[in-house]
């Protein structure tokens, strides 16, 4: 599960062009940093790795300066980049290591596996005429054997699902895009729904694409999911949050020491900016999320509705190095249009600071909206108000107009477990195949197909093999969510993301509270 990555990277304003002494220091030999380095790979009792060594020493130098300065090896930034620049150069397709076979799982639309005519279930037996499957796999050597560089060709023998025959695909890699939008449909006669996993650089084009589509659908308002979402680029946030604003409303503004302040408009290019508008957040919401949820609840626009955001108000600059390796140092502070941050404080250090949210839980803010008003970051003189004069909050995250509880069914020790380990994944590869097949579409699998206490008990004897010990007590707490999880998770193996998401918003309290809000 990729909830995190976006909150510990940040946002960052893309400008990649700028030398390595922009960052303020020097690594020459009157340096303490660069001396100390040279003495540990000079005079130390054991061999280093110098690389590393540097990369740590660092990073440890960054983190004091707050938890968003981050140093990337370089595989790290390449990965980021590529998330958020929206693709790769490979075959497309995603899969799981299951008795040291890779199975794939989904093949991406328009990318070389899907015009090849690999399907999810089929499994990879060898390629380039050696052998693959049963040679020890793991994600660094899948991802090296998939991708490459683009018009390359790679040569896969593949078994199809319920069948021994082998057959021969030869793929020329390709660029594969990567949509941050997850999915998009109608919740109802005149409701749509969207869903973004972060804010990249096609992030507007696809939310632009969706809502044509959900328009031409009877859409006149619309349910914005943002949750889960850590951020992304600045400008990305801004061209979103510009497709549902009035001419030269103001979005957000940035500011630092070294850093003049900059205000971001909103234009007149909006494809919605009149119908109604819901905006669901939680916990892991971050950065170019608040960005966006605090400009449309400063400014009137939308209801939101959910649980406290994360609290990320830095914006972060990348800085790369010669090797691939880069910095990420925060530049400046975001505003939102009322002038509020919403940037939590880190004076108690980096583990504290990502801790944060279990603490919430601790406290029971999870699941009391009183409990989000009680704390004392919202009890600060300064106050903040709404185009239309409501209070808002600062310090602390975006605070919902709206609260709603965490599902406790749903998020279990014991169901994140069972998501970590892909259990729910591989028990539709092995278990589930057939009972698809009896489907015609997405829509009967989704109104017809329900999962009994028989089949959950089927479950988690599979489970039981890779997770030894399951508690009796969170088992019974667990069984709503790990049906909702078993049926989301077998419409998404056969349909994709659109049936996963309905499944699971089909009972989801927030999406509910959404509807009702702008209804």
């Amino acid at each position: 599960m990729l909830l995190l990555l976006g909150i510990i990277i940040g946002l960052y304003i893309s400008d990649n062009n700028l030398n390595n002494n922009s960052l303020g220091f020097s690594l020459g030999d009157n340096n303490k940093v660069s001396k100390a380095l040279n003495l540990i790979k000079n005079s130390y009792v054991d061999s280093v790795n110098a690389d590393s060594l540097e990369g740590i020493t660092v990073n440890n130098l960054l983190q004091n300066l707050d938890p968003h300065s981050v140093y990337l090896q370089p595989q790290r930034a390449q990965s980021i980049n590529e998330n958020l620049d929206g693709g790769f150069n490979g075959i497309g397709l995603e899969y799981q290591l299951l008795r040291d076979t890779l199975f794939i799982t989904q093949v991406y639309a328009g990318g070389p596996a899907a015009t090849a005519g690999l399907i999810p279930g089929d499994k990879v037996i060898s390629v380039n005429q050696k052998k693959f499957s049963g040679t020890h796999l793991n994600p660094q050597r899948v991802d090296k054997v998939f991708r490459g560089d683009a018009s390359t060709e790679i040569s896969l023998n593949v078994s199809p699902t319920g069948s021994n025959n082998i057959k021969t695909y030869r793929i020329k890699r390709g660029h594969v895009d990567l949509s941050s939008l997850d999915a998009a449909y109608m919740l109802g006669p005149a409701t749509g729904y969207i869903k973004i996993s972060k804010f990249a650089s096609t992030t507007d084009a696809d939310f632009r694409t969706a809502l044509a589509k959900l328009k031409k659908q009877g859409l006149k308002k619309l349910v914005l999911d943002i949750r889960d979402n850590g951020g992304g680029y600045l400008n990305t946030a801004t061209a979103l949050a510009d497709e549902f604003l009035k001419k030269d409303q103001l979005i957000v503004f940035t500011k630092g020491v070294h850093d003049e302040r900059k205000d971001y408009f909103a234009t007149d290019s909006g494809e919605f900016k009149d119908g109604k508008l819901a905006v669901l957040i939680d916990e892991y919401s971050a950065s170019a999320s608040e960005i966006l949820a605090g400009a449309l609840q400063d400014l009137d626009r939308a209801v939101i509705v959910g649980r406290r955001s994360f609290g990320k108000g830095l914006v972060q600059q990348q800085f790369p190095f010669g090797d691939g390796s880069a910095i990420n140092l925060t530049v400046a502070r975001y505003y939102t249009p009322s002038g509020r941050s919403i940037q939590k404080s880190y004076k108690g250090g980096v583990e504290n600071y990502h801790n944060e949210i279990s603490e919430r839980m601790r406290k029971g803010e999870l699941f009391s909206a009183q409990s989000n008003l009680n704390d004392s970051i919202f009890k600060r003189p300064t106050q903040y108000h709404t185009s239309n004069g409501r209070k808002v909050f600062s310090g602390g995250g975006i605070m919902p107009d709206i609260f709603v509880p965490a599902d406790t069914a749903r998020n279990t020790p014991l169901i994140e477990e069972l998501g970590e380990q892909q259990i729910f994944t591989a028990y539709v590869i092995d278990k589930l195949q057939p009972a698809l097949n009896n489907f015609a579409s997405a829509d009967d699998f989704i109104k017809e197909y329900t999962v009994n206490d028989s089949d959950v008990d089927k479950f988690v004897l599979y489970a039981s093999n890779t997770i030894k010990e399951m508690d009796s007590q969170e088992l019974l707490v667990s069984k709503p969510g790990i049906k909702t999880f078993l049926k989301a998770f077998a419409a998404r193996f056969k349909w994709g993301d659109n049936a996963y998401f309905e499944v699971l918003n089909s009972d989801d309290a927030t999406v509910k509270k959404a509807v009702a809000s702008i209804n």
